[in-house]
């Protein structure tokens, strides 16, 4: 009997199997040193958590942020045509250029906190396929595009954040949550860039529709990438496994960037172990998502943009969690009285 023929999801699910642990070592190291700092301990909160962190997944007991690096994807969705957006999918071009230009917020927030900011164009002008009728991407493609994912970081960073541009990425982000977590779709669609009721009314139609449509091949989490997902979406999960896989720590943007990190909670939860949570979305069901994700978000402003533009808040922080366990002083250096046992 000759062996099953491999699919090119097998690679992925070979690859998951491969990836580093956290660096129990580096994080006792960090632990020392907080404990000599010029401090009480435990006074700089999830500052010293975050240092923590970093060390597991950079593997090095002196945790630093040197090269942060904010990664926008960017593509289309054939669901758009179902009226699903408050805003044209011509915008998706037009915000490239702008990014280009320079004149977005993710180009400000990345100037203010010294980060580097790349963008990818994922063949923006040939939207994906409609998800109410038809599969996102087959799988060849999907796998294809998870791999440009990987190879985005393949410059170099010391800490990734990872963000989106797409017009109607909310609905692809509702679907893909519906398909993992149950539930009526309602609670899952959101307002997105703004809709109206109208609006609010066609996504959860489209979202019902899409999981009508797909019915049981969507037990398989990958399945529901490539049925239900956009060329963001995987390409951010390659990223995601790319960063794993060099020991690179990984800052996720809000509710559309999250469902690629659910894709990969849900192949093993283990998988986004090196992830933190940026912020806290405007978009209502984040929050659920985050609690099953067991990520606590370092920020809560209100925010639903999408671009990166929390996780690039954040990096700012790990930036100053990092700098503040490697150059604040300790009491021996300082000549400041310890405290007294």
């Amino acid at each position: 009997m000759s062996d099953a023929v491999s699919s090119p999801f097998d690679d992925i699910r070979r690859l998951i199997t491969t990836m580093p642990g956290p660096d129990e070592a580096a994080v006792e190291a960090v632990q020392l040193r907080d404990r000599q700092l010029t401090k009480p301990v435990g006074s700089l909160g999830r500052l010293e958590r975050i240092a923590e962190w970093l060390a597991a997944w950079q593997a090095k007991p002196n945790p630093s942020v040197d090269r942060p690096l904010v990664c926008v994807f960017a593509a289309s969705h054939g669901v758009t045509a179902k009226g699903v957006s408050a805003f044209p999918s011509d915008v998706n071009r037009q915000m490239l250029e702008n990014f280009a230009a320079g004149g977005a917020a993710i180009n400000q927030i990345c100037a203010a906190y010294g980060l580097g900011f790349k963008v990818f164009d994922l063949a923006i002008d040939m939207p994906t396929g409609d998800i109410t009728e038809a599969d996102a991407m087959d799988e060849k493609s999907c796998v294809a595009t998870m791999a440009f994912g990987m190879e985005a970081i393949a410059g170099g960073t010391d800490l990734l954040a990872i963000g989106e541009m797409g017009i109607g990425n909310t609905t692809i982000a509702a679907a893909i949550y519906t398909a993992l977590y149950g539930g009526p779709a309602e609670h899952w669609v959101g307002r997105g860039t703004g809709v109206d009721d109208e609006g609010f009314k066609r996504k959860v139609a489209a979202v019902e529709a899409a999981i009508a449509h797909h019915g049981d091949h969507l037990k398989d989490p990958l399945e529901v990438l490539r049925r239900l997902g956009g060329r963001e979406i995987a390409a951010m999960a390659g990223a995601i496994l790319a960063a794993r896989l060099q020991r690179i720590p990984v800052v996720l943007d809000g509710y559309v960037a999250t469902s690629a990190a659910a894709i990969l909670h849900a192949i093993h939860p283990s998988t986004i172990d090196h992830c933190i949570a940026g912020h806290l979305s405007a978009e209502g069901a984040h929050q659920d998502v985050l609690g099953r994700l067991g990520k606590i978000p370092l920020l809560a402003l209100g925010m639903r943009l999408g671009e990166g533009s929390g996780a690039a808040l954040a990096a700012g922080l790990v930036k100053a969690a990092a700098a503040v366990h490697r150059d604040m002083a300790t009491f021996g250096q300082a000549g400041v009285s310890e405290r007294l046992s």
